[in-house]
């Protein structure tokens, strides 16, 4: 296995862990990032759905697929979550958790994207070279 391969596997095992945590584990997910319960379960639903399930359907459609792609295509997905934790930064005031989850996205959003669009980028010019 080569280290783009690993750091691909590492990306899409992180995209899955954290995502399993806001489906399987709502509440914790919930009070980790201050959010409220309004008394009815569609708090809980929004973050099994779009912190939770979402990303380990991402990951696991990563492994499976298996091309540079469907890895590039999830750091688009971080770089999605830092551009609006970014915008919260600006719109709603700096704590010091937001600027570490933001850190955290854009690492890791970075590191997918330029890993495998200049593998992407690489394949296309040795193709075109023949």
């Amino acid at each position: 296995m080569d280290w783009i391969a690993v750091i691909n596997f590492a990306i899409a095992l992180i995209t899955i862990f954290f995502g399993a945590l806001g489906w399987l584990a709502p509440r914790y997910t919930m009070k980790t990032v201050d959010l409220k319960d309004g008394g009815s379960t569609m708090g809980r639903s929004e973050v099994r759905a779009a912190s939770g399930a979402l990303f380990v359907v991402a990951g696991l459609g990563a492994l499976w697929l298996g091309t540079h792609v469907a890895y590039a295509m999830l750091g688009f997905i971080w770089a999605g979550g830092a551009l609006g934790r970014f915008t919260s930064l600006i719109a709603d005031g700096t704590t010091r958790l937001k600027w570490i989850f933001f850190g955290s996205e854009v690492a890791v959003a970075a590191v997918a994207l330029s890993v495998n669009l200049g593998a992407i980028q690489a394949m296309q010019f040795a193709v075109s070279a023949l």
